[in-house]
């Protein structure tokens, strides 16, 4: 896939494309399946080369006439999935022509449900946030203030099923430093203790590697099941900095990341098979859009 790597687990087939990805083989048991993705979108500023940081940099700050057309673009992508994390996304400023991005996409793509979390708010000239698009009903969604020397960085957990071992999806985008990732990870790691079926998902800012990475695996009991995939820079992508990490329970058939340019960063999906238990039918659960969330500040 020009340079983007790809592998299969447990030998079913890769799919190159997300429209690929509903014709993957799964196991003959009847287990709930998921598609999910992880894409920092980086406020919807497609880039194709490091001096784009240069000569397009007013477009963190001002909106610009091609925004509109590449988040279209990274909405046809999104809509063949079933949970989305979105990074670098933009609650409603200047720069993105006072849109919600996480709203528009979700909109665009055909999601009845989003959610997005303002970590560093700029007021009218930026609010970077992370967000959600679900196609399910979740019970809770909470924020959470991620530790560092510099405020900004936070997580989104989103919890389904009601059952005594429910589905957590955690939502991140960490820090650039190696320190202040590892004090993040230890709070991601005493999150993820309390449930049995976690998923983790996002631009982790380092590679799978790395020592905080490793060590945090290794204590959470996380799995990465396909490590080194490659998603940044997105027109030559060399660094694995993005990932989706999930508990042994989870059945894993598939990861690949999508030759999508259409960020500094390409986007990397998953296809996985759910434990009986946990229950993802509709319930009268408040919808993501306009709930208000237990926030846990740090």
């Amino acid at each position: 896939m020009n340079g983007v790597d790809s592998k299969s687990i447990d030998d079913v087939r890769h799919a190159g494309s997300p429209k690929d990805s509903s014709n993957v083989a799964l196991d003959a048991a009847p287990k709930q399946t998921l598609r999910l993705l992880s894409y920092n979108i980086q406020a919807g500023i497609a880039s194709s080369g490091y001096h784009h940081y240069v000569t397009h940099s007013w477009k963190h700050v001002l909106p610009c006439s091609g925004r509109r057309g590449n988040l279209d673009r990274i909405a046809e992508l999104v809509r063949h999935y079933d949970i989305v994390g979105l990074q670098e996304t933009d609650a409603g400023s200047l720069r993105s022509g006072y849109v919600n991005l996480t709203e528009y996409l979700s909109t665009r793509a055909g999601f009845p449900y989003w959610y997005d979390q303002t970590n560093r708010n700029l007021g009218m000239f930026a609010q970077h946030s992370n967000g959600v698009l679900s196609r399910m009903r979740a019970e809770e969604i909470t924020e959470h203030r991620l530790p560092g020397a510099i405020p900004g960085r936070g997580a989104l957990s989103v919890r389904y099923g009601q059952s005594r071992d429910p589905l957590m999806l955690v939502f991140v985008h960490l820090a650039l430093g190696r320190r202040a990732r590892e004090r993040q990870m230890g709070f991601l790691g005493d999150l993820a203790s309390e449930y049995r079926h976690v998923i983790v998902m996002g631009d982790l800012n380092c590679r799978s590697d790395s020592p905080e990475l490793a060590g945090f695996i290794r204590r959470a009991g996380f799995r990465e099941p396909v490590h080194d995939l490659h998603t940044f820079p997105s027109w030559r992508p060399a660094q694995n900095i993005d990932h989706i990490l999930v508990s042994p329970s989870i059945d894993v058939h598939e990861v690949s990341v999508l030759n999508y340019a259409l960020s500094d960063h390409l986007p990397i999906a998953m296809e996985v098979s759910l434990p009986a238990e946990i229950d993802l039918s509709a319930h009268d659960y408040p919808a993501l859009q306009g709930h208000e969330p237990r926030v846990a500040a740090v």
